[in-house]
């Protein structure tokens, strides 16, 4: 059943931060871990490690590490929304997280979206407000891995190296 959710994930940024990848909304699983891609089947760990040949990091503290030290911000679009499950399709009512906090704090070069749903969340809500374009990535749900395994993952993610290093 639908259901209101606010995100209660902080932004993770700091001033050396070039790229911002923006997700919908955090899962539950997400929410209850306390950080983003916290799901144990997302892909998402294991292609940011891919894409700088490391250990996949586990836990908060070395995944918030990890990111900042690659100079990799995380946040959602969506600060609060109808939505059952994790369920993107379900989205509705929508308000937008407010992304100066990070686009105002960080040298953001390049802005992501994790999955077309974020993409056309992105552009519906906060494009117009940023007025920087956002390049679409897909989905390291495990919703889609039938469309995108780990290699064609790692592959479409590997972009995001030309604006970190």
């Amino acid at each position: 059943m639908p259901q209101h959710q606010t995100h209660t994930l902080e932004p993770v940024f700091d001033a050396q931060s070039r790229v911002l990848v923006l997700g919908s909304f955090p899962s539950p699983l997400s929410r209850q871990t306390g950080f983003y891609y916290g799901n144990p089947h997302n892909r998402f760990w294991s292609v940011m490690s891919a894409l700088w040949n490391e250990p996949v990091p586990s836990g908060v503290g070395e995944r918030r590490d990890f990111a900042l030290r690659h100079r990799v911000a995380l946040w959602d679009v969506i600060a609060e929304c109808v939505i059952e499950g994790a369920d993107d399709g379900s989205i509705r009512q929508v308000r937008p997280n407010p992304l100066h906090i990070v686009l105002d704090h960080a040298d953001i070069a390049a802005i992501f979206t994790c999955g077309s749903k974020a993409f056309s969340l992105y552009n519906r809500h906060c494009l117009p407000v940023t007025g920087r374009s956002a390049i679409p990535l897909p989905s390291t749900s495990p919703a889609n891995c039938r469309y995108y395994d780990l290699p064609k993952l790692i592959a479409a993610y590997r972009v995001i190296r030309d604006y970190t290093d």
